[in-house]
């Protein structure tokens, strides 16, 4: 895990919940940490990382998460034992 995703994991956990993050962001520390993402139909992506899954639709047209998305990837972090 690089620097980048060491703050991409930070800003994942920050509370409030920041709505300025990458969603690529998000995807690369995902895939750093073991994780491996899944393309379906449109913009939708399956991520599996540590035996559990998350189902998503990437944002468009813009490129940064939704607070409900930043959320649930910190839930699928928590679950996977991966906190800063």
């Amino acid at each position: 895990m690089n620097t980048k995703h060491c703050k991409t994991l930070e800003a994942i956990f920050e509370k409030p919940t920041l709505s300025n993050i990458s969603f690529l962001s998000i995807e690369s520390l995902i895939v750093s940490l073991g994780g491996h993402v899944v393309e379906r139909e449109g913009s939708r992506i399956q991520v599996f990382i540590g035996g559990e899954q998350w189902r998503v639709h990437r944002p468009h047209p813009g490129k940064e998460a939704k607070r409900y998305q930043v959320e649930a990837a910190r839930e699928l972090l928590t679950k996977t034992g991966n906190q800063p």
